[in-house]
C-alpha cells in the first residue's frame, strides 16, 4: 500500500481482462483506480450474456486456460476465484467412430512426461508418431526468433505430413492460436508449445471456468470496491485533454474523469479511432501506422441443448471435422447441469468460411458432425440450439508482428498501454491480456519512484528440460 502522500489517480479505459489486471493490481497498491467499460459487464471479449432466443447464459466463446498461464491464475487468485476452475491432466483426442485416444502425463521426467500415452495413441499411425516426434525435436532447444517463415512452411520443412497437420498440430497449435498455419510466427508456436507441452505436466495442465465468464470476471468490481476504487459501466470515452499534470476524460454519456495518469487497455481497432483525439506528434503517428498491421481472426460456436446426455466427456479434441472441440457444458458449469440432459458447446477457431454461412446450417453441420464421434445424438432430441460468431475473437500472430507491438510506455506522457496485442511475448490470450495489463502497471508505477512489481514469472522447465531449454 502506497503512503497517502504518494497515491495518485488513475483511470483505466477499457474493462477486458487486460483492464481488470491493471486496475487491480494499482488498486491492491493503494492507487485511486476508476476503470471505464462501455459495455454493461466486465470481462471484454471474455464475456457472457442471457442468449435471447434460447433463454440460457452463454458464452460468448468458449475460454480456457493452461497451467502455464501463470498471470491469469494469479488474477484468479486476486479476485478469489481460483476454485471455481476446471482443471484436467487428460485430453482425448476423438476420431469419427468414437475411438478415443487419452494423452496424459506420468511420471516420466519432462519432456517425456507424456510419451507414454503419446506411444499408446491409436489416431498416430507408427509413421505419425515418427513423423510427429521429429518435429517436436525442433523445438527441445529454443525458441526461433521471428521471422518472415510462417508456421505452415516450417511444417513443409519438417516434412510434416497432412494427416500429422491435421491430426496432431492443427488440434493442437492452430487451434489454440486461433490461425490456420500459414498466418502463425514459428517463434510464437514454438513458444506456445514449449511451456504447455514440453516444460513440464503442470504447464499442460487444462482450466475450463466453472462459472460464466461475466460472472467471473465481475468479481473484479467488488475487489477494486473494496480497495477504494470505482467500476464504470456503460462508459463510452469520447476524447481526452491533458489539464495542468493530469488528464481530462470525457464519456459520450457526458460525465468527466480526472487521472494523473492513464491506461489504455483497448482493443487495437479501438485504440486507433481514439489516437484521434489524442496529441498529435511523430509517435502516435507512427503508433497509428502500426496499428494498420494487425488483424483479426474469428472463432464461431456453437451450442447445443439435448434431451439426454450425449456422452461422458467433459471435453474432447474432434478429429477430421470441421468441428474441432467440444466442452460438455452441463458437466463442466453446475449453473448448466439439467437432469441427464446434454448441453454442449462446440468450437471452432479460425473460422473465417463460416461468418457467411447461415445459423441454420451451422447448427446442421454441427450436429451431423457430432454424430459421427456419439451415436447417441442420432436418437436424442435437440431442444434448442444457437451459434456465436465472434468476428474479433484474437488476432492473427504472424510472423515478424514483433516489429509493431508495441510496450506499455506510450506517446504521450502519463498515458499507458494494455492489451493482448502489445508487447507480452504471449500471442492473443487471456494470459496475455493479463500480462500487458501487469506491465503497464508496473511501468505506471516506475514513473511514480514506486518499485512495484505485479508480473509473474512463467513455470520453470522441469526434468530433463532444465537441462535441454
Amino acid at each position: 500500500m502506497l503512503p497517502l502522500a504518494r497515491q495518485r489517480s488513475v483511470t483505466v479505459v477499457g474493462g477486458g481482462v487486460s483492464g481488470i489486471a491493471a486496475a487491480c493490481a494499482l488498486a491492491d497498491r493503494g492507487y485511486r483506480v476508476q476503470l471505464l467499460e462501455q459495455r454493461p459487464y466486465l470481462g471484454g471479449r471474455a464475456c457472457s450474456y442471457e442468449h435471447p432466443g434460447t433463454g440460457e447464459v452463454i458464452d460468448n466463446c468458449q475460454h480456457i486456460l493452461l497451467g502455464c498461464c501463470t498471470n491469469l491464475i494469479d488474477l484468479y487468485r486476486r479476485l478469489g476465484v481460483e476454485d471455481q476452475i476446471y482443471w484436467s491432466s487428460a485430453i482425448t483426442f476423438l476420431e469419427p467412430g468414437g475411438r478415443r485416444s487419452v494423452f496424459e502425463p506420468s511420471s516420466m521426467p519432462a519432456p517425456l512426461h507424456t510419451s507414454a500415452s503419446f506411444l499408446k495413441a491409436k489416431c498416430f499411425s507408427t509413421a505419425d508418431k515418427v513423423t510427429i516426434a521429429a518435429g517436436i525435436r525442433a523445438f527441445l532447444f529454443q525458441t526461433p526468433v521471428d521471422s518472415e517463415e510462417n508456421f505452415a512452411q516450417w511444417l513443409e520443412k519438417h516434412h510434416q505430413t497432412e494427416q500429422v497437420i491435421r491430426r496432431f498440430w492443427h488440434p493442437v497449435l492452430a487451434c489454440a492460436l486461433n490461425e490456420e498455419p500459414e498466418f502463425i510466427s514459428v517463434k510464437y508456436a514454438a513458444r506456445f508449445f514449449r511451456q504447455a507441452f514440453l516444460f513440464s505436466a503442470e504447464g499442460g495442465k487444462m482450466g475450463i471456468p466453472m462459472l460464466p465468464l461475466s460472472e467471473l470476471y465481475g468479481r473484479a468490481q467488488q475487489y477494486m470496491e473494496e480497495r477504494g476504487g470505482k467500476v464504470h459501466l456503460h462508459t463510452s470515452v469520447e476524447s481526452f485533454e491533458p489539464v495542468g499534470e493530469q488528464w481530462r476524460v470525457r464519456s459520450e454519456e457526458g460525465q468527466v474523469f480526472h487521472g494523473d495518469s492513464v491506461i489504455l487497455a483497448l482493443p487495437f481497432e479501438a485504440l486507433d479511432r481514439l489516437i484521434l483525439e489524442l496529441p498529435r506528434n511523430d509517435a502516435s503517428r507512427q503508433l497509428s501506422f502500426d496499428l494498420g498491421s494487425f488483424s483479426h481472426s474469428p472463432i464461431t460456436s456453437v451450442h447445443l441443448w439435448f434431451d439426454r446426455e450425449i456422452t461422458d466427456l467433459t471435453h474432447a479434441a474432434l478429429l477430421d471435422t470441421t468441428t474441432q472441440w467440444l466442452f460438455h457444458k452441463s458437466k463442466l458449469q453446475p449453473g448448466h447441469a439439467n437432469g441427464g440432459r446434454s448441453y454442449v458447446e462446440l468450437v471452432i477457431s479460425a473460422s473465417k468460411a463460416l461468418m457467411t454461412m447461415p445459423r441454420t446450417e451451422v447448427i446442421d453441420l454441427a450436429r451431423r458432425e457430432l454424430e459421427l464421434f456419439f451415436p447417441e445424438v442420432a436418437e436424442a432430441v435437440l431442444v434448442k440450439a444457437t451459434v456465436t460468431k465472434e468476428m474479433r475473437a484474437t488476432y492473427s500472430i504472424r510472423p515478424m508482428l514483433d516489429r509493431v507491438r508495441p510496450g506499455a510506455m506510450s506517446p504521450w506522457k502519463n498515458i499507458y498501454l494494455a492489451g493482448d496485442w502489445t508487447a507480452t511475448g504471449w500471442p492473443s490470450t487471456m494470459e496475455s491480456g493479463v500480462r500487458s495489463g501487469y506491465l503497464a502497471a508496473e511501468a505506471l508505477a516506475r514513473e511514480n519512484q514506486d518499485t512495484a512489481s505485479f508480473l509473474v514469472p512463467d513455470l520453470a522447465p522441469t526434468g530433463w528440460m532444465r537441462l535441454l531449454a
